[in-house]
């Protein structure tokens, strides 16, 4: 009998550095355009319980007792694989409920550190996608802000409900193109509660209920102010969070290790035009002091499950005066940083037209197969693959 173990044991297996071995079954295409860090791709079918990868290459390099966990799309081939295993006499194989799958609901939940007591914030980091959203509270009061929010609505509220907040509002900085943002909608609802984008949002034609804010506009969680910062460039409607004096959401305009990048709303011409306008955005949000704290909508993740100048289960942070004096990016002129914007430009993210039409509530879903289907693979919303952020 083959074991079953969650994607957040496997992720507490990888975070203590347990040995084990662990096989992607899915075809070399999928595993090549996203896995797990240390996965091996050897394939197998189990609709024809056939082995098509090539497992004998990897047969001297294990033992009886090694510990063998297999991971696939759902669940379904990396079982059957390990039952081939089990046949062939290896006793110590697990597989991965639910799969890849599984492993892109995986979260860490890691507290940002405040100068104000009143004020908590949580950072949600999404491990597969490189996804951040945030718990704003106000421990004055107990309420709570939603920034940036997941399908996964569960482990937003539970992040939540775990330090004593109640959720009264729930805020987006963009129209995201590498994930859904049903999530933030389905909260509105249900929680009826207001969903803050800027105003600006309006040059997308949303066809979603939101409430706006204006540029410089604030809105009171509790006794936070949550001020809204018009930074267009990555999308011509984004808009920053700026949370009292502590941190700001800066979305897919600035992150940690990298800028944003311009050509998912934009094409040819338009998206330099676009990436100068981004320029002058982070010029503008590097006049913020210096301690305010940068917190993005994303972190870096390869497609070989690399994480780029982050570590998992670490905030994932930087302050404003660490990226005003570090990101070469930022500290060009305006013409250089065009020409480097798209110089080493990742590929656009996986579905990422049909992922901005649905957010923008263009087109509708069909089914919770074809949401996943739709954010397979990690996100792409950085200029470069690599950080740009020297080293102090």
């Amino acid at each position: 009998m083959v074991d079953t173990i969650t994607a957040e044991e496997l992720k507490e297996k990888l975070d203590r550095n347990e040995d084990f071995v662990l096989f992607d079954n899915r075809s070399p295409e999928d595993y090549e355009n996203w896995h797990i860090g240390p996965a091996i791709n050897v394939e197998y079918s189990s609709t024809h319980d056939e082995l098509r990868g090539d497992f004998d290459a990897h047969r001297d390099e294990l033992d009886e007792d090694a510990e063998i966990i297999n991971i696939c799309a759902v669940g379904n081939a990396s079982e059957a694989f390990g039952e081939w295993l089990a046949e062939r006499g290896y006793e110590n194989v697990a597989t991965v409920e639910d799969g890849m799958e599984g492993w892109s609901r995986v979260y860490d939940v890691v507290p940002i550190a405040t100068r104000d007591d009143d004020i908590e914030i949580l950072q949600l980091q999404r491990r597969a996608k490189g996804c951040l959203g945030y718990v704003v509270g106000c421990k004055r009061t107990g309420e709570a802000a939603l920034i940036d929010p997941s399908r996964h609505t569960r482990q937003f509220l539970e992040a939540a409900s775990d330090h004593g907040f109640d959720v009264t509002a729930v805020f987006e900085t963009h129209i995201h193109a590498d994930h859904l943002m049903t999530g933030g909608k389905q909260l509105r609802d249900e929680l009826e509660v207001p969903y803050y984008l800027g105003s600006e949002i309006g040059t997308r034609d949303p066809q979603f209920e939101y409430d706006p804010v204006e540029p410089n506009g604030t809105v009171e969680i509790g006794e936070v102010t949550i001020k809204g910062i018009h930074t267009p460039g990555h999308t011509t409607g984004s808009t920053s969070w700026l949370v009292e004096d502590e941190a700001l959401m800066t979305g897919d305009t600035l992150f940690v290790e990298s800028v944003g990048r311009t050509e998912l709303q934009f094409e040819g011409g338009d998206a330099e035009d676009a990436s100068a306008v981004l320029y002058d955005t982070l010029q503008k949000l590097m006049a913020e002091p210096d301690t305010v704290k940068v917190l993005p909508a994303h972190f870096n993740v390869t497609d070989d499950g690399e994480y780029v100048g982050v570590t998992p289960g670490l905030p994932m942070q930087a302050t404003i005066g660490h990226i005003r004096t570090r990101n070469e990016m930022v500290r060009m002129d305006k013409d250089e940083y065009v020409q480097a914007a798209f110089e080493n430009i990742p590929e656009k993210p996986p579905n990422y037209e049909a992922v901005i039409a649905t957010n923008e509530g263009k087109r509708e879903l069909e089914s919770k197969e074809e949401a996943n289907e739709l954010e397979l693979g990690p996100n792409r919303c950085a200029a470069t693959e690599e950080s740009v952020v020297g080293d102090d």
